[in-house]
């Protein structure tokens, strides 16, 4: 039996305007999730949305990051940031060592608000599940002529994601 140390800066790597994803864990290692190390840009917006399968933990190593992670009193609107639950839960600015638990479920969504970009631990349950959404959505992102809302929302449907508010980036 023989574990996996992936040094900094190694893993397989993928780089969009749209974002930067490192595969640190994979479905080729694990069988309970995938763990990424992310760089989110300022400007990108994830867009609220929930899983019913799937389950997501976030770890901000850098900057800042707008998170949600509850079921808002009305899911409506472009503006997840000025959602609400009945107990009065809100969006919450994120700092390094903040973590975001997501069951399945659970609407959520993060945000880079700041002028430089944003580091963080990502890990999804099922393993193998969100490497391909990765490898497809930056694929889109990166296509020329801007994002093809048609694809990524044909995507988002395939890979268990129910999309409540729009991807938004600033290539």
């Amino acid at each position: 039996m023989t574990g996996l140390v992936v040094p900094p800066g190694r893993g397989k790597r993928i780089v969009t305007g749209a974002q930067e994803v490192t595969f640190k864990v994979t479905g080729a290692h694990s069988r309970a999730s995938s763990s990424f190390e992310v760089v989110v840009p300022p400007g990108f917006d994830v867009g609220a949305h929930v899983h019913a399968r799937s389950e997501e933990l976030f770890y901000v190593l850098e900057g800042e990051l707008d998170l949600l992670a509850f079921e808002p009193v009305v899911r409506a609107g472009d503006g997840w940031r000025d959602w609400e639950s009945d107990a009065g839960d809100r969006v919450y600015r994120a700092g390094p060592g903040s973590v975001m638990f997501v069951p399945p479920g659970c609407p959520h969504a993060f945000a880079n608000p700041g002028p430089e970009p944003a580091k963080m631990f990502f890990q999804s349950s099922p393993p193998s599940h969100h490497e391909r959404y990765f490898e497809e959505l930056l694929e889109i992102l990166e296509a020329p002529g801007g994002v093809d809302h048609a694809a990524v929302a044909d995507l988002r449907q395939r890979y268990d994601i129910e999309q409540l508010t729009p991807l938004h980036f600033e290539s």
